[in-house]
């Protein structure tokens, strides 16, 4: 059952709003840190930019099919997509340095993995398992 009448656990809410913090701090890190080279044409930059949108507001639904309505595989597609970041975040930190973009990063990821790990434990256990 879901609907307002459902209250969220907790450890979903945490899980929530950790990862719409996460969201928001990746959109005013895109907003304000240039990080597209000045070698690449406008075209290029207004198709980055607007698939970073698309990519937000997947995620943004991604979030709020597992928090409210129970989806277990778009949580499972979060933790991959943290993998991903993790291991975006290591290349970063390889090839160019603990720079401020990589800094703000590291705290995105850390705060996505965090509002999983909320996800997992806790009141949040059976919450995926519980028929709608």
């Amino acid at each position: 059952m879901t609907g307002p009448d459902i209250k969220v656990p907790t450890h979903i809410f945490y899980f929530e709003v950790l990862l719409y913090l996460s969201l928001l701090i990746d959109v005013l890190s895109a907003a304000f840190l240039d990080r597209i080279s000045d070698d690449v044409s406008d075209s290029t930059r207004l198709a980055v930019n607007f698939i970073a949108v698309l990519m937000t507001l997947g995620f943004m639904q991604l979030i709020w099919l597992a928090a409210h309505r129970r989806r277990n595989w778009a949580r499972m597609v979060l933790v991959a997509a943290l993998m991903l970041s993790i291991a975006s975040v290591a290349t970063t930190l390889n090839e160019a340095g603990m720079q401020f973009g990589t800094f703000i990063d590291i705290i995105s990821t850390a705060l996505t993995a965090l509002g999983l790990f909320y996800s997992f434990t806790g009141d949040a256990q059976g919450w995926f398992r519980q028929p709608d």
